[in-house]
């Protein structure tokens, strides 16, 4: 399942397919209109991290290069 921008009011928060299985590793991502908010999966209510949708690109793409040196 493709997850996108959402054009609600309230952000759509999904679970990191990256996230551990154990509940001590758990990271939750939604899209906005101004970026990418992530937080700890944990604490809904703590702080939430704002990365702007151009910066998410770039860290996703270091990402990916970064898979592809380490094979």
């Amino acid at each position: 399942m493709s997850v996108g921008p959402q054009p609600v009011s309230e952000p759509v928060w999904f679970k990191s397919s990256y996230s551990g299985a154990n509940a001590t590793e758990c990271v939750e991502a939604a899209f906005t209109s101004a970026g990418v908010l992530v937080r700890d999966s944990k604490d809904v209510n703590g702080p939430v991290l704002v990365i702007r949708t151009r910066a998410w690109h770039c860290l996703i793409d270091e990402l990916g290069q970064e898979e592809l040196r380490a094979r």
